[in-house]
């Protein structure tokens, strides 16, 4: 038997036991009816706003990708999970950090925070990028290129503005270091 979608052959059953024993993930749960609930969730409340934080970023001068940087790396530290199971897998984690993600841009919109000025607009679409990057890391994007090769981008930035901020913690000095 073999895994297949809309009459494409997508996996064979030795794919999903290597891929399962790989990573933990078992592959049939890409199949799961949340996955589609988590699209059009990410397509309605996430899409646009990562597009438009890594249009603007890509477009900004120095001094301005800092600022990006923070509220990116401020988003991502703000959404990581409470959790130290060690058996819990890495895609769990990341679906659960992209899930506060998601629910911080929901708050934001419900609560008329969202776009009320420059900076709540940056702080928001910092939180949507970062929930598309966990998304990502999470395989939520498996069956959609859009979405995976936004994810791939948001993945890459999120990387670059925590390790940007992390270098930049180490170069100050201790009584300096904000929470200090």
């Amino acid at each position: 038997m073999s895994v297949v979608c809309e009459g494409n052959l997508v996996a064979t059953p030795a794919f999903l036991r290597q891929h399962e024993a790989c990573t933990g993930i078992a592959v049939l749960s890409w199949f799961k009816p949340n996955r589609r609930l988590e699209l059009t969730d990410d397509r309605e409340y996430l899409e646009q706003r990562a597009r438009r934080l890594l249009k603007n970023y890509l477009s900004a001068d120095g001094p301005l990708k800092q600022r990006y940087y923070e509220a990116i790396a401020g988003a991502s530290a703000a959404c990581q999970p409470g959790v130290s199971d060690p058996t819990l897998e890495n895609a769990k984690v990341a679906q659960l950090a992209a899930e506060v993600a998601l629910k911080v841009v929901k708050g934001r919109e419900i609560k008329g925070l969202a776009d009320s000025d420059q900076v709540a607009s940056l702080i928001t679409d910092a939180y949507a990028t970062v929930a598309v990057a966990y998304r990502r890391a999470a395989t939520a994007y498996v069956f959609d290129e859009e979405m995976q090769k936004l994810g791939t981008a948001a993945v890459h930035l999120v990387t670059m503005a925590t390790s940007y901020m992390t270098a930049r913690e180490g170069e100050l000095p201790h009584k300096e270091r904000p929470g200090r």
